[in-house]
């Protein structure tokens, strides 16, 4: 056959199967990716080769493996074909053998694996774990170049290939944005060889490691407190169904509408406290929603959380060229304006009519308000500087001041709210939230008013105003003490 691939296993040449052994010695040469493998000397190979030398001159991992590939195929078209050898099992963590099989498939040379143990069978028998019991596989290489691991951290977690500590650092990066800091994990060096050793270190701790080499992997145990997406979806997707929830099976779109609106607005009631406690709890209320309503559309054909997700995740990617692409954008401004074109090209320039479609009409006012004159200025229909602001914020306050009958001074009022808020985009200010800071403000000096009167044996409707403002002003002695 052109081209054998046989697996070494993990090193210890007892766990080679008998009949990779018997190819290995009847083979009139062997190619080897690495004779870095334990247990290389002790295997029956009469001409050994290795593409150890290349390593040093590669330029990167990828373009090695390229070459090698390439170098197998080219060998592989000879008559007397090639025996490649690589270390575990040739489909385990091996991007050499995968290119092979791309590469010999275009050419039409015939490929015959020959299986062996791979890392992951010894490293079951050192955990004393099941497989079957959700154990996600991973290559560390490719979790510490990402920024969030792809892993359910309700399932146990085997990441191959932290060869190095440069790589656990990264990987502990990595992993640090799902699981704590002091979570333990277990190091497993050398599994399926004399050398087989365990290391329990909390997460933080695993780059310090001076035991950690090419063949180091990392176990990760699940946490303690299940809290995996997957898991929050089967609570809701059982509250549906028909075991489920009496009231949670007959909610609607619309009838969970003033639900989701009502958790909005407690979820920005926690940012506004600052309390990480509170917000935490009110975002998984909001969360709920969402899940309720993806699990709605999914019972009704409509569509589904992964479409959701895949759908925003697109959009996400699309919309910041700077991030995923080869665009500059090194200010605020310029990631809105390329934001802008993108969303024209998405939905067509003859679509939209007016650069204020698509601001939503349930907005709050203030919101709404907000949102129009950021859009209007976005267009060039600017002040050339904040002072045409405020003398137009002089000019709607006079005609309020004038203003005659209900109908009118509503509208000079409405001016006034909606100068105001075009002064608040000028100040780099929310008006939502400062409003909302001042109300509640009002509402802290107003009850020590109370509370006082009420200390003093006093009814407020009994006080006069000049009563209650030395009570407002202790108040806001006692704020600017604290």
């Amino acid at each position: 056959m052109p081209i054998t691939i046989i697996g070494l296993g993990p090193g210890d040449p007892d766990l080679l199967t008998r009949k990779a052994w018997r190819l290995l010695a009847e083979a009139p040469e062997v190619y080897l990716r690495t004779a870095r493998h334990p247990g290389v000397d002790q295997l029956p190979i009469r001409v050994q080769r290795s593409f150890d030398d290349w390593y040093e001159a590669a330029g990167s991992f990828e373009a090695l493996y390229q070459r090698i590939a390439a170098e197998v195929v080219r060998l592989g078209a000879r008559p007397e074909g090639v025996f490649y050898a690589v270390p575990g099992h040739p489909l385990v963590g091996e991007t050499t053998v995968t290119l092979i099989l791309t590469l010999a498939a275009a050419q039409n040379i015939p490929v015959t694996i020959v299986d062996g143990l791979s890392f992951i069978e010894p490293t079951l028998s050192a955990l004393k774990l099941d497989a079957l019991s959700g154990l996600q596989i991973a290559d560390a290489v490719g979790v510490a170049a990402m920024h969030h691991p792809p892993l359910n951290p309700d399932q146990p977690a085997l990441l191959a290939q932290v060869y190095n500590r440069t790589v656990a650092s990264d990987v502990k990066l990595t992993l640090t944005n799902q699981y704590p800091d002091e979570h333990e994990v277990i190091l497993i060096h050398s599994a399926g060889t004399p050398d087989e050793r365990l290391e329990r270190v909390p997460l933080y701790a695993i780059d310090r490691s001076g035991a950690v080499n090419h063949l180091t992997s990392l176990f990760i145990p699940p946490l303690a407190r299940r809290g995996s997406f997957e898991y929050f979806q089967e609570i809701i997707a059982h509250l549906r169904a028909p075991d489920g929830c009496p009231w949670d099976r007959k909610q609607t779109h619309e009838s969970l509408r003033e639900y989701l609106l009502e958790e909005t607005y407690e979820a920005l009631e926690a940012i506004d406290s600052g309390d990480p406690d509170q917000l935490y709890k009110e975002l998984g209320d909001l969360l709920l929603q969402i899940v309720l309503h993806a699990q709605i559309a999914v019972e009704s054909g409509e569509f589904s959380m992964a479409q959701i997700i895949a759908h925003v995740a697109e959009k996400m990617i699309r919309r910041h060229p700077h991030v995923w692409g080869d665009v500059k954008a090194d200010s605020p401004e310029q990631v809105h304006a390329n934001w802008d074109q993108i969303k024209k090209q998405e939905k067509g320039e003859a679509e939209k009519k007016s650069a204020l479609d698509g601001i939503p009409a349930a907005l709050p006012a203030l919101a709404q308000a907000f949102k129009v004159h950021q859009r209007a200025a976005r267009t060039g229909f600017e002040w050339p500087n904040i002072e045409g602001v405020w003398a137009k914020l002089d000019e709607e306050l006079a005609e309020l001041r004038t203003a005659q009958g209900e109908a009118a001074q509503a509208e000079e009022f409405g001016d006034v709210l909606s100068t105001l808020v075009n002064l608040a985009r000028w100040l780099s200010l929310d008006p939502e939230t400062v409003l909302r800071e001042s109300t509640r403000k009002f509402t802290r000096r107003f009850q020590y008013v109370e509370q006082a009167a009420q200390r003093a044996g006093r009814e407020l409707e009994h006080m006069t105003l000049d009563e209650m403002d030395v009570l407002w002003n202790a108040a806001k002695r006692e704020e600017a003490a604290s």
